[in-house]
């Protein structure tokens, strides 16, 4: 007999799309960052105004690129919530957890996400 509960672990139907850069991280403080929303409405009606990153030196200069937080302020709140976390190898640009019917990657946020690449192998 099967048990009728359902469990809340287990595989889910969530995804997330993650960019990796590789380079040799020295520092890791220069390379976090994150997406800091200035938001206007509620719930489903949710708009993002503007742009700005929290972080270490990548973050003043994503900051700097206007037209970079002008492309992800186009974006739903989900995706432009964007996180780079740093490791030894390499810096990993990613955003929220998808849906399955949720989950694309757009040409608009492929170029969001290569903007950022660049931004950190510059550093």
């Amino acid at each position: 007999m099967q048990d009728s509960t359902i469990s809340p672990w287990g595989a889910q139907d969530r995804f997330q799309a993650h960019f990796i850069v590789k380079i040799n991280v020295t520092n890791p403080a220069k390379y976090a960052a994150r997406t800091v929303l200035k938001t206007k409405g509620h719930f489903a009606a949710k708009k993002v105004e503007s742009v700005s990153w929290n972080g270490g030196v990548l973050a003043q200069s994503l900051n700097s690129d206007a037209t970079l937080n002008d492309l992800i302020a186009k974006h739903s709140v989900k995706d432009a919530t964007i996180f780079v976390d740093p490791s030894d190898t390499g810096v990993r640009i990613y955003g929220k957890w998808k849906s399955a019917h949720d989950f694309k990657m757009t040409k608009d946020l492929y170029a969001i996400y290569n903007k950022i690449a660049e931004h950190v192998r510059k550093i």
